[in-house]
């Protein structure tokens, strides 16, 4: 649909599974920092942990189950959302989350840490302090109350990734600059910034936005 200007490049950067990271970190969760830390796939390295299944023999299903549940956890899904998804039945669903977080229990105390938090102040915080404020963490019908958990467990994620990448948005373009390199920001797309640049130097500008 768009196409960069004649001589020019589009150049698409983008963070690598950043609520990912962030998760990790918020919860101290430190088999999933060290997985980052030695370039280890995340997904494949849950599914090791969850299923039981060495690295070396991971089958491209069992990873994908494992990416379900990776991302499902930080948006709180249960067990009904995530059998639906993976097309299992919920017993068994219901199973895979309880091993994740056999496995991973930094996350559930985080979880229930946090949740805790938006019931007594009424907010949470993202990594630079930023304030998101929570509604329907008391009384109301279960619905709403959940809805509510689920918005106090991913903001701070969401929030800090929303964070990042604005502070990214500012650095960058005097760091291009300042570099004596001509490259636009043209666009921002959840975790990824997206910019043109005349060919002959778009590699030394992905050299330095990265």
């Amino acid at each position: 649909a768009f196409i960069a200007a004649e001589g020019c490049k589009l150049i698409s950067v983008d963070y690598s599974q950043i609520e990912l990271r962030l998760v990790a970190h918020v919860a101290g969760e430190q088999s999933m920092i060290e997985a980052f830390k030695d370039g280890i796939d995340i997904h494949a390295r849950t599914a090791s942990e969850v299923f039981g299944i060495p690295l070396d023999q991971m089958d491209a299903e069992t990873r994908r189950r494992a990416k379900a549940i990776n991302f499902g956890i930080i948006y709180g899904i249960s067990a009904f959302g995530l059998a639906r998804q993976l097309s299992i039945p919920q017993g068994e669903a219901r199973d895979y989350i309880a091993a994740y977080f056999d496995n991973f229990p930094g996350i559930r105390d985080y979880m229930e840490r946090i949740k805790t938090e938006a019931r007594e102040d009424g907010f949470v915080e993202t990594l630079f302090g930023r304030r998101i404020h929570i509604t329907g963490m008391v009384g109301g019908n279960a619905a709403h109350r959940g809805f509510a958990e689920r918005q106090a467990i991913n903001a701070p994620i969401q929030g800090s990734a929303a964070d990042i990448i604005k502070r990214a948005m500012i650095r960058i373009p005097p760091a291009l600059k300042a570099a004596g390199i001509k490259a636009d920001m043209l666009l921002q797309v959840h975790d990824e910034l997206i910019f043109e640049a005349p060919a002959a130097s778009a590699d030394e500008a992905v050299a330095h936005i990265t």
